[in-house]
């Protein structure tokens, strides 16, 4: 098939089939790097945006906590537990379309608030930070009913005795709040304790759409780059081989029916050049030898 086409059509043909053979290969090399780059794109926003639940809670727990401690004995204020500031603070920047897809959970083995209740798969999590003081990080991909996530999570331990108040005994916590949430759950806890774990979460298919639409970008403009490439060689084959060829065919073939009068043009010094430089020193031979032929028998016949 291939012997019945042309200089320029194989060219193309061969140049496509690097094309797809390096799209195809490239792409998915090109798409593991991208979801690993969209990854860490985005866990750096969680990270990001756990430090800053991190500040809320310090601040909840230095400068809110104390200035509503006595109002505690009559009124228990969620507003002074640093849990539930993070959590609500976060509910709000969830409002802006930047953050709209990121969840935040403070999953607890034994919290107060049965909000903050660690499922089964937040119980490992939680139970890996316990067993390996030194790890201070993980992340992964989940899945759920409502499909699959991406998380990060770092560990929640007890840094403030004053976090004991109302987690030690049910004894010395607010009468006020075991009014609320009862005695059952939230006690217990130690200063230095891992009871939890702070948990971004973001649905998967944004890291994986994220890293989709890289590849697509980056991958039409290789191939615009390369398309524009082939016309640009096919423009080059057609103007500096495939003319000068069909020029020389066209003038051996007239060369080859008698006719000496046309020549070879030299148009280049390169490997066309030079071929039409022994067409032409044919030509030459050719010439002198039918014109000896012509003489010899020209002497023959007197």
């Amino acid at each position: 098939m291939l012997n019945n086409l042309n200089l320029r059509q194989k060219f193309t043909i061969l140049l496509l089939v690097i094309l797809v053979f390096g799209l195809s290969l490239s792409g998915l090399a090109l798409s593991s790097l991208l979801r690993q780059n969209a990854r860490q794109d985005i866990a750096s926003t969680a990270l990001m945006l756990m430090e800053t639940m991190s500040s809320v809670r310090q601040y909840t727990n230095t400068q809110v906590n104390p200035e509503l401690a006595d109002k505690l004995t009559t009124k228990f204020l969620p507003q002074s537990v640093p849990a539930y500031s993070a959590r609500e603070v976060f509910e709000i920047l969830r409002k802006t379309a930047d953050y709209r897809d990121f969840f935040y959970k403070e999953a607890t083995l034994n919290p107060t608030n049965l909000r903050d209740k660690a499922d089964s798969f937040e119980t490992e999590i939680v139970e890996s930070f316990i067993k390996k003081p030194n790890l201070k990080e993980t992340s992964g991909f989940r899945s759920i009913p409502g499909g699959d996530i991406f998380y990060i999570a770092r560990p929640l331990p007890i840094r403030e005795e004053s976090c004991l108040v109302c987690h030690s005994t049910p004894e010395a916590a607010p009468q006020s709040m075991i009014a609320l949430y009862g005695t059952a759950n939230g006690f217990g806890w130690k200063l230095n304790d891992i009871i939890g774990a702070q948990i971004i979460s973001v649905p998967a298919n944004k890291v994986i759409n994220k890293a989709n639409y890289s590849s697509l970008v980056i991958i039409l403009i290789v191939s615009t780059v390369f398309i524009a490439a082939i016309l640009l060689v096919n423009f080059f084959l057609n103007r500096q081989v495939v003319r000068p060829l069909k020029r020389i065919t066209r003038v051996a073939e007239e060369v080859s029916t008698g006719h000496m009068d046309v020549e070879f043009e030299q148009f280049s010094n390169d490997e066309i050049g030079n071929l039409a430089k022994a067409f032409k020193r044919m030509q030459l031979s050719l010439e002198m030898a039918m014109k000896r032929i012509k003489r010899s028998q020209g002497n023959t016949g007197n």
